[in-house]
Protein backbone atom coordinates (compact mmCIF):
# COMPACT_ATOMS: atom_id res chain seq x y z
CA UNK A 1 0.00 0.00 0.00
CA UNK A 2 1.50 3.33 -1.16
CA UNK A 3 2.33 6.13 2.16
CA UNK A 4 -0.96 8.27 0.60
CA UNK A 5 -3.27 5.16 1.06
CA UNK A 6 -1.91 4.57 4.17
CA UNK A 7 -2.53 8.09 5.57
CA UNK A 8 -5.88 7.97 4.26
CA UNK A 9 -7.23 4.75 6.13
CA UNK A 10 -4.98 5.26 9.32
CA UNK A 11 -7.26 4.40 11.96
CA UNK A 12 -8.69 7.84 13.60
CA UNK A 13 -7.29 6.53 17.11
CA UNK A 14 -4.60 5.93 15.66
CA UNK A 15 -3.28 8.82 14.20
CA UNK A 16 -4.88 10.41 17.36
CA UNK A 17 -2.21 9.01 19.31
CA UNK A 18 -0.09 8.83 17.42
CA UNK A 19 -0.40 12.70 17.13
CA UNK A 20 -0.61 13.00 21.24
CA UNK A 21 2.71 11.14 21.17
CA UNK A 22 4.08 13.73 18.95
CA UNK A 23 3.29 16.56 20.29
CA UNK A 24 4.41 16.11 23.44
CA UNK A 25 7.81 14.77 22.25
CA UNK A 26 7.92 17.89 20.16
CA UNK A 27 6.85 20.12 23.16
CA UNK A 28 9.63 18.49 25.52
CA UNK A 29 12.39 18.92 23.25
CA UNK A 30 11.49 22.54 22.57
CA UNK A 31 11.37 23.00 26.33
CA UNK A 32 14.92 21.76 26.47
CA UNK A 33 16.62 23.19 23.11
CA UNK A 34 15.11 26.65 24.47
CA UNK A 35 16.45 26.12 28.14
CA UNK A 36 19.96 26.16 26.70
CA UNK A 37 19.13 29.17 24.44
CA UNK A 38 17.07 31.44 26.73
CA UNK A 39 19.51 29.96 29.82
CA UNK A 40 22.07 32.30 27.49
CA UNK A 41 19.67 35.15 27.69
CA UNK A 42 19.66 35.03 31.55
CA UNK A 43 23.38 34.89 31.88
CA UNK A 44 23.95 37.86 29.36
CA UNK A 45 21.74 40.45 31.45
CA UNK A 46 23.44 39.43 34.68
CA UNK A 47 26.98 37.71 34.34
CA UNK A 48 28.59 37.71 30.91
CA UNK A 49 29.22 41.77 31.11
CA UNK A 50 31.11 40.96 34.88
CA UNK A 51 32.89 38.11 33.78
CA UNK A 52 33.78 38.35 30.10
CA UNK A 53 33.81 42.68 29.99
CA UNK A 54 35.53 43.39 33.09
CA UNK A 55 36.51 46.86 33.53
CA UNK A 56 33.92 48.43 31.03
CA UNK A 57 31.19 51.02 31.88
CA UNK A 58 28.33 49.14 33.26
CA UNK A 59 25.95 49.30 30.15
CA UNK A 60 28.40 49.49 28.19
CA UNK A 61 29.73 45.90 29.37
CA UNK A 62 25.84 45.07 28.82
CA UNK A 63 26.04 46.41 25.46
CA UNK A 64 28.97 44.31 24.63
CA UNK A 65 27.26 40.82 26.40
CA UNK A 66 23.94 41.26 24.48
CA UNK A 67 26.26 41.63 21.47
CA UNK A 68 27.38 37.89 21.79
CA UNK A 69 24.02 37.02 22.46
CA UNK A 70 23.03 38.76 18.84
CA UNK A 71 25.64 36.00 17.43
CA UNK A 72 22.85 32.89 17.99
CA UNK A 73 20.05 34.99 16.31
CA UNK A 74 22.22 35.99 13.26
CA UNK A 75 23.04 32.07 13.12
CA UNK A 76 19.46 30.46 13.23
CA UNK A 77 18.58 31.64 9.67
CA UNK A 78 21.43 29.29 8.84
CA UNK A 79 20.51 26.24 10.69
CA UNK A 80 16.89 26.75 9.07
CA UNK A 81 18.26 26.74 5.41
CA UNK A 82 20.72 23.86 6.14
CA UNK A 83 18.50 21.46 8.71
CA UNK A 84 15.49 22.67 6.49
CA UNK A 85 17.00 21.26 2.99
CA UNK A 86 17.50 17.56 4.82
CA UNK A 87 14.76 17.64 6.59
CA UNK A 88 12.52 18.09 3.21
CA UNK A 89 14.46 15.67 1.54
CA UNK A 90 15.39 13.21 4.29
CA UNK A 91 12.62 13.56 6.86
CA UNK A 92 11.88 15.78 10.26
CA UNK A 93 12.74 13.11 12.89
CA UNK A 94 16.63 12.54 12.28
CA UNK A 95 17.12 16.39 11.43
CA UNK A 96 15.62 17.09 15.13
CA UNK A 97 17.90 14.66 16.82
CA UNK A 98 21.03 16.01 15.38
CA UNK A 99 20.13 19.81 16.11
CA UNK A 100 19.44 18.79 19.88
CA UNK A 101 23.06 17.12 20.24
CA UNK A 102 24.69 20.13 18.43
CA UNK A 103 22.39 21.79 21.19
CA UNK A 104 23.20 20.47 24.30
CA UNK A 105 27.11 19.75 23.49
CA UNK A 106 27.33 23.75 22.32
CA UNK A 107 25.85 24.52 26.03
CA UNK A 108 27.37 22.36 28.13
CA UNK A 109 30.53 23.72 26.48
CA UNK A 110 29.61 27.38 27.37
CA UNK A 111 29.91 26.61 31.33
CA UNK A 112 33.26 25.79 30.44
CA UNK A 113 34.54 28.96 28.61
CA UNK A 114 37.28 30.71 31.11
CA UNK A 115 36.50 34.28 31.90
CA UNK A 116 38.46 37.45 30.99
CA UNK A 117 40.43 37.48 34.05
CA UNK A 118 42.18 33.89 32.66
CA UNK A 119 41.66 33.96 28.85
CA UNK A 120 41.55 37.67 28.00
CA UNK A 121 39.04 38.66 24.79
CA UNK A 122 39.55 34.94 23.70
CA UNK A 123 37.31 33.86 26.43
CA UNK A 124 34.46 36.28 25.01
CA UNK A 125 35.29 34.78 21.35
CA UNK A 126 34.93 31.45 22.58
CA UNK A 127 31.24 32.48 23.92
CA UNK A 128 30.33 33.70 20.21
CA UNK A 129 31.66 30.61 18.45
CA UNK A 130 29.60 28.77 20.93
CA UNK A 131 26.61 30.66 20.36
CA UNK A 132 26.88 30.29 16.96
CA UNK A 133 26.42 26.84 17.16
CA UNK A 134 23.28 27.33 19.94
CA UNK A 135 21.63 28.99 16.97
CA UNK A 136 22.18 26.77 13.87
CA UNK A 137 21.05 24.35 16.10
CA UNK A 138 17.98 26.22 17.96
CA UNK A 139 17.01 27.38 13.69
CA UNK A 140 16.67 23.44 12.72
CA UNK A 141 14.96 22.48 15.85
CA UNK A 142 11.97 24.99 15.90
CA UNK A 143 11.39 23.77 12.25
CA UNK A 144 11.35 20.49 12.57
CA UNK A 145 9.74 20.45 16.08
CA UNK A 146 6.79 22.36 14.88
CA UNK A 147 6.24 20.32 11.45
CA UNK A 148 5.96 17.11 13.38
CA UNK A 149 3.34 18.82 15.61
CA UNK A 150 1.57 20.47 12.76
CA UNK A 151 1.29 17.70 9.93
CA UNK A 152 0.40 14.62 12.64
CA UNK A 153 -2.44 16.77 13.65
CA UNK A 154 -6.32 17.11 12.57
CA UNK A 155 -7.12 19.69 10.22
CA UNK A 156 -9.07 22.43 12.88
CA UNK A 157 -6.35 21.66 15.44
CA UNK A 158 -3.51 22.59 13.77
CA UNK A 159 -2.60 26.03 15.76
CA UNK A 160 -3.07 24.59 18.73
CA UNK A 161 -0.83 21.54 17.92
CA UNK A 162 2.18 23.75 16.55
CA UNK A 163 1.33 25.81 19.63
CA UNK A 164 2.90 23.56 21.74
CA UNK A 165 6.52 24.30 20.48
CA UNK A 166 6.53 27.48 20.99
CA UNK A 167 4.89 26.83 24.45
CA UNK A 168 8.47 25.41 24.87
CA UNK A 169 9.89 28.55 24.97
CA UNK A 170 8.48 30.06 27.73
CA UNK A 171 8.92 26.53 29.47
CA UNK A 172 12.70 26.54 28.83
CA UNK A 173 12.91 29.81 30.06
CA UNK A 174 11.26 29.26 33.58
CA UNK A 175 13.78 26.14 34.00
CA UNK A 176 16.51 27.83 32.81
CA UNK A 177 15.79 31.03 35.09
CA UNK A 178 14.88 28.98 38.16
CA UNK A 179 18.11 26.70 37.90
CA UNK A 180 20.10 30.55 37.08
CA UNK A 181 18.18 31.80 40.04
CA UNK A 182 19.11 29.14 42.65
CA UNK A 183 22.90 29.96 41.87
CA UNK A 184 22.45 32.98 41.86
CA UNK A 185 21.76 32.98 45.70
CA UNK A 186 25.43 32.06 46.16
CA UNK A 187 27.73 34.81 47.51
CA UNK A 188 28.34 36.76 44.09
CA UNK A 189 32.03 36.05 44.12
CA UNK A 190 30.94 32.61 43.94
CA UNK A 191 28.32 32.95 42.09
CA UNK A 192 30.33 34.82 39.40
CA UNK A 193 33.16 32.34 39.64
CA UNK A 194 30.98 29.29 39.14
CA UNK A 195 28.14 29.33 40.22
CA UNK A 196 26.64 30.62 36.89
CA UNK A 197 27.85 27.61 34.83
CA UNK A 198 26.46 24.91 36.50
CA UNK A 199 23.09 25.57 34.79
CA UNK A 200 24.93 25.05 31.44
CA UNK A 201 26.74 21.83 32.60
CA UNK A 202 23.22 20.36 33.30
CA UNK A 203 22.53 20.35 29.75
CA UNK A 204 24.34 17.07 29.30
CA UNK A 205 21.45 15.75 31.27
CA UNK A 206 18.68 17.18 29.67
CA UNK A 207 20.64 16.11 26.33
CA UNK A 208 20.16 12.65 27.11
CA UNK A 209 16.57 12.92 28.56
CA UNK A 210 15.65 14.86 24.54
CA UNK A 211 17.49 11.78 23.17
CA UNK A 212 15.92 9.07 24.35
CA UNK A 213 12.36 11.10 24.22
CA UNK A 214 13.05 11.96 20.21
CA UNK A 215 14.15 8.43 19.31
CA UNK A 216 10.67 7.19 19.94
CA UNK A 217 8.84 9.27 17.51
CA UNK A 218 7.54 8.16 14.31
CA UNK A 219 8.49 10.17 11.03
CA UNK A 220 5.64 12.59 9.99
CA UNK A 221 2.86 10.87 7.47
CA UNK A 222 2.64 14.22 5.64
CA UNK A 223 5.65 14.08 4.72
CA UNK A 224 6.42 10.54 3.63
CA UNK A 225 3.09 10.76 1.52
CA UNK A 226 4.17 14.12 -0.31
CA UNK A 227 7.85 12.35 -0.77
CA UNK A 228 5.93 9.49 -2.50
CA UNK A 229 3.97 12.02 -4.66
CA UNK A 230 6.86 13.95 -5.79
CA UNK A 231 8.98 10.92 -6.58
CA UNK A 232 5.75 9.73 -8.96
CA UNK A 233 5.32 13.80 -10.08
CA UNK A 234 8.83 14.52 -10.65
CA UNK A 235 9.67 15.39 -14.75
CA UNK A 236 12.93 13.44 -16.23
CA UNK A 237 15.29 15.25 -18.34
CA UNK A 238 16.12 13.41 -21.96
CA UNK A 239 18.46 11.34 -20.02
CA UNK A 240 16.16 9.64 -17.80
CA UNK A 241 17.86 11.24 -14.76
CA UNK A 242 15.65 12.59 -12.37
CA UNK A 243 15.89 16.15 -11.97
CA UNK A 244 17.59 17.58 -8.80
CA UNK A 245 14.79 19.56 -6.48
CA UNK A 246 16.16 22.22 -4.52
CA UNK A 247 13.97 22.98 -1.56
CA UNK A 248 15.49 26.49 -1.10
CA UNK A 249 15.19 27.17 -4.48
CA UNK A 250 11.68 26.33 -4.08
CA UNK A 251 11.05 28.87 -1.10
CA UNK A 252 12.99 31.66 -2.91
CA UNK A 253 10.73 31.82 -6.07
CA UNK A 254 8.33 33.07 -3.30
CA UNK A 255 10.35 35.77 -2.31
CA UNK A 256 7.33 37.59 -1.14
CA UNK A 257 5.73 34.98 1.24
CA UNK A 258 9.45 35.03 2.54
CA UNK A 259 9.68 38.85 3.16
CA UNK A 260 6.07 38.71 4.66
CA UNK A 261 6.26 35.93 6.94
CA UNK A 262 9.17 37.40 8.71
CA UNK A 263 8.31 40.79 8.69
CA UNK A 264 5.00 39.48 10.45
CA UNK A 265 6.91 37.86 12.98
CA UNK A 266 9.57 40.14 14.05
CA UNK A 267 7.62 42.18 16.98
CA UNK A 268 6.57 39.33 18.60
CA UNK A 269 10.27 38.01 19.17
CA UNK A 270 11.77 41.82 19.76
CA UNK A 271 8.64 42.20 22.63
CA UNK A 272 9.75 37.97 24.19
CA UNK A 273 13.34 39.21 23.75
CA UNK A 274 13.03 42.94 26.15
CA UNK A 275 11.31 40.93 28.77
CA UNK A 276 14.11 38.21 28.91
CA UNK A 277 17.04 40.34 28.64
CA UNK A 278 16.16 44.22 29.16
CA UNK A 279 13.76 44.55 31.54
CA UNK A 280 15.25 42.11 33.96
CA UNK A 281 18.37 44.20 33.78
CA UNK A 282 16.49 47.27 34.21
CA UNK A 283 14.77 45.97 36.79
CA UNK A 284 17.91 45.52 38.41
CA UNK A 285 18.81 48.23 37.85
CA UNK A 286 16.94 50.11 39.91
CA UNK A 287 17.87 48.57 43.00
CA UNK A 288 15.56 44.85 42.92
CA UNK A 289 17.12 41.85 44.21
CA UNK A 290 18.58 39.86 41.08
CA UNK A 291 17.27 36.62 42.53
CA UNK A 292 13.72 38.16 43.19
CA UNK A 293 13.83 39.51 39.40
CA UNK A 294 14.92 35.90 38.12
CA UNK A 295 12.22 34.26 40.01
CA UNK A 296 9.23 36.76 38.98
CA UNK A 297 10.22 36.10 35.46
CA UNK A 298 10.35 32.34 36.07
CA UNK A 299 7.16 32.16 37.75
CA UNK A 300 5.38 34.51 35.06
CA UNK A 301 6.89 32.91 32.18
CA UNK A 302 5.21 29.24 33.68
CA UNK A 303 1.80 30.99 33.83
CA UNK A 304 2.03 32.19 30.24
CA UNK A 305 2.91 28.62 29.00
CA UNK A 306 -1.26 27.91 29.16
CA UNK A 307 -1.62 31.18 27.16
CA UNK A 308 0.47 30.48 24.63
CA UNK A 309 -1.46 27.38 23.53
CA UNK A 310 -4.92 29.24 24.02
CA UNK A 311 -3.57 31.84 22.06
CA UNK A 312 -2.56 28.81 19.23
CA UNK A 313 -6.59 27.38 20.28
CA UNK A 314 -8.27 30.85 19.84
CA UNK A 315 -6.78 30.78 16.30
CA UNK A 316 -8.09 27.63 15.29
CA UNK A 317 -11.24 29.18 16.09
CA UNK A 318 -10.77 32.71 14.93
CA UNK A 319 -7.92 32.60 12.50
CA UNK A 320 -4.18 33.21 13.30
CA UNK A 321 -4.37 37.28 12.07
CA UNK A 322 -6.60 38.15 14.40
CA UNK A 323 -5.23 36.74 17.54
CA UNK A 324 -1.50 37.74 16.86
CA UNK A 325 -2.76 41.56 15.62
CA UNK A 326 -4.85 41.73 18.83
CA UNK A 327 -1.82 40.90 20.81
CA UNK A 328 0.08 43.11 19.33
CA UNK A 329 -2.53 45.95 19.81
CA UNK A 330 -2.54 45.49 23.38
CA UNK A 331 1.10 45.19 23.87
CA UNK A 332 1.64 48.50 22.47
CA UNK A 333 -0.97 49.81 24.92
CA UNK A 334 0.75 47.99 27.88
CA UNK A 335 4.59 49.22 27.24
CA UNK A 336 4.43 52.42 29.19
CA UNK A 337 2.94 50.48 32.09
CA UNK A 338 4.76 47.93 31.92
CA UNK A 339 8.17 50.22 32.41
CA UNK A 340 6.35 51.73 35.35
CA UNK A 341 6.05 48.63 37.05
CA UNK A 342 9.50 47.41 36.50
CA UNK A 343 11.31 50.35 38.13
CA UNK A 344 8.87 50.02 41.63
CA UNK A 345 11.67 47.60 42.86
CA UNK A 346 8.67 46.00 44.28
CA UNK A 347 9.06 42.45 43.38
CA UNK A 348 5.57 41.98 43.50
CA UNK A 349 4.67 44.77 41.03
CA UNK A 350 7.74 43.64 38.62
CA UNK A 351 6.09 40.29 38.94
CA UNK A 352 2.55 41.90 37.69
CA UNK A 353 4.87 43.39 35.22
CA UNK A 354 5.97 40.62 33.58
CA UNK A 355 3.11 38.45 33.55
CA UNK A 356 0.57 40.79 32.08
CA UNK A 357 3.63 41.40 29.30
CA UNK A 358 3.73 37.43 28.67
CA UNK A 359 0.15 36.76 28.98
CA UNK A 360 -0.14 39.55 26.16
CA UNK A 361 2.68 38.18 23.97
CA UNK A 362 1.37 34.53 24.20
CA UNK A 363 -2.16 35.39 22.20
CA UNK A 364 0.41 36.56 19.76
CA UNK A 365 3.33 33.41 19.85
CA UNK A 366 0.70 31.17 20.22
CA UNK A 367 -0.71 31.24 16.79
CA UNK A 368 3.07 32.10 15.15
CA UNK A 369 4.00 28.51 14.47
CA UNK A 370 0.99 27.36 12.48
CA UNK A 371 0.85 30.93 10.73
CA UNK A 372 4.41 30.61 9.44
CA UNK A 373 4.04 26.62 8.52
CA UNK A 374 1.05 26.82 6.83
CA UNK A 375 2.31 29.12 4.43
CA UNK A 376 4.81 26.68 2.27
CA UNK A 377 4.25 23.58 0.53
CA UNK A 378 5.10 20.18 2.24
CA UNK A 379 8.57 19.11 -0.15
CA UNK A 380 9.74 23.05 1.24
CA UNK A 381 7.72 23.32 4.46
CA UNK A 382 10.75 22.99 6.88
CA UNK A 383 13.17 25.23 4.62
CA UNK A 384 10.57 27.47 3.93
CA UNK A 385 9.33 27.96 7.84
CA UNK A 386 12.53 27.67 9.26
CA UNK A 387 13.92 30.75 6.75
CA UNK A 388 10.62 32.75 7.53
CA UNK A 389 10.60 31.87 11.31
CA UNK A 390 14.62 32.80 12.58
CA UNK A 391 14.52 35.27 9.54
CA UNK A 392 12.09 37.31 12.07
CA UNK A 393 13.99 36.78 15.07
CA UNK A 394 17.13 37.68 13.77
CA UNK A 395 15.37 40.68 13.02
CA UNK A 396 13.14 41.12 16.09
CA UNK A 397 15.20 39.42 18.55
CA UNK A 398 18.80 39.11 17.45
CA UNK A 399 20.08 43.05 17.95
CA UNK A 400 16.70 43.82 20.17
CA UNK A 401 18.93 44.24 23.42
CA UNK A 402 21.88 45.64 22.42
CA UNK A 403 19.97 48.47 20.53
CA UNK A 404 17.09 48.95 22.91
CA UNK A 405 20.09 49.22 25.98
CA UNK A 406 22.13 51.50 23.55
CA UNK A 407 19.00 53.75 23.36
CA UNK A 408 18.51 53.35 26.63
CA UNK A 409 22.05 54.49 27.63
CA UNK A 410 22.22 57.24 25.04
CA UNK A 411 18.89 58.77 26.03
CA UNK A 412 20.42 59.17 29.79
CA UNK A 413 18.17 56.07 30.75
CA UNK A 414 15.04 57.57 29.34
CA UNK A 415 12.35 55.20 28.74
CA UNK A 416 10.35 56.53 26.42
CA UNK A 417 12.55 55.77 23.37
CA UNK A 418 12.57 52.22 24.31
CA UNK A 419 8.91 52.11 23.96
CA UNK A 420 8.62 54.09 21.24
CA UNK A 421 10.94 51.94 19.20
CA UNK A 422 9.18 48.91 20.25
CA UNK A 423 5.72 50.31 19.14
CA UNK A 424 7.32 51.42 15.73
CA UNK A 425 8.51 47.44 15.30
CA UNK A 426 4.85 46.63 16.80
CA UNK A 427 3.49 48.78 13.76
CA UNK A 428 5.70 46.90 11.41
CA UNK A 429 4.62 43.97 12.08
CA UNK A 430 0.73 44.40 12.60
CA UNK A 431 1.12 46.22 8.60
CA UNK A 432 2.76 43.08 7.31
CA UNK A 433 0.14 40.26 9.38
CA UNK A 434 -2.41 42.34 7.38
CA UNK A 435 -0.45 42.08 4.30
CA UNK A 436 -0.46 38.04 4.25
CA UNK A 437 -3.30 35.40 3.49
CA UNK A 438 -4.79 33.66 6.32
CA UNK A 439 -3.00 30.49 6.31
CA UNK A 440 -5.84 28.50 8.74
CA UNK A 441 -7.45 26.67 6.44
CA UNK A 442 -4.54 25.67 3.86
CA UNK A 443 -3.73 22.42 2.45
CA UNK A 444 -1.18 20.75 4.15
CA UNK A 445 -0.88 17.79 2.01
CA UNK A 446 -0.29 19.87 -1.48
CA UNK A 447 3.11 19.14 -2.41
CA UNK A 448 4.02 22.35 -3.71
CA UNK A 449 2.99 26.00 -2.50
Amino acid sequence: MSQISQLQSMDIATRRKEARTVIASSYLGSTIEYYDFLLYATAAAVVFPKVFFTGLDDWVGVVAAYGTFAAGYVARPLGGVIFGHFGDKLGRKGMLIVSMLVMGLASALIGLVPGASVAGPWGAVMLVVLRVFQGIAVGGEWGGAALMALEHSESGKRGFAASFVNAGAPSGAVLGTLIMGAFSALPNSQFLAWGWRVPFLLSFVLLAVGMFVRLKVSESPIFKAAIEQERVARSVDAQGAEKAVIPLLQVLRRPKTLIFTMLAGAAGFALQVVLATFAVTFAVSKGADRQGVLYAFAAASFISIAFVILGGRLSDKLGRRPVMIGGLVLFIAYLIPMFQLLSSNNIFLIFVAFTVGLMIHSTLFGPLAAFVSEQFGTTSRYTGASLGYQLATLLGAGFTPGIVAQIFKDSGQDTGSVVFYLAVMSIVSIIFILLTREPKNNDLQAVRP
